[in-house]
């Protein structure tokens, strides 16, 4: 569980609550993560997608929140490039036979649904700007 798209997103967020008047560009913002620009054109996509930013193209393009840091919550961020469960997948053919097998995804995705609302749950009141702030 090495994904850290989460973590990508909330960086390219808190740049963008912290230079609100500005158009950052992904080459910028890619330079803050230390990760190749087509990694931050992916994510300030799925980010798009979810309303969370605006962008322009262009000599002057580049991308700013589509609201107040205070505004977007940290779980809409999680909600927009989540895209795995937090524990991970299921086992995809456990042994019908075995006592445990033939139930253990049904059990699986009773833990697994548990812990992602804990997530959210534990995400849901935070704000961006509560976040950011911690920066100087």
């Amino acid at each position: 569980m090495s994904n850290t798209r989460f973590a990508t997103a909330v960086h390219i967020m808190t740049l963008l609550a912290k230079f609100p008047q500005e158009w950052l560009t992904s080459d910028w913002i890619a330079g803050s993560i230390n990760v190749n620009p087509v990694i931050v054109r992916k994510e300030l996509s799925e980010l798009r997608e979810a309303g969370l930013i605006t962008s322009r193209l262009g000599k002057e393009g580049g991308t700013k929140l589509a609201k107040s840091a205070e505004a977007i919550k940290i779980s809409e961020i999680y909600g927009a490039v989540k895209n795995n469960e937090v524990l991970g997948k299921k086992n995809q053919k456990p042994n019908p036979a075995c006592p445990v097998g033939k139930e253990i995804n049904n059990h699986l995705s009773i833990l697994f649904e548990q812990t992602e609302q804990l997530v959210k749950d534990f995400l849901g009141d935070k704000s961006l700007q509560q976040f950011a702030d911690q920066f100087d």
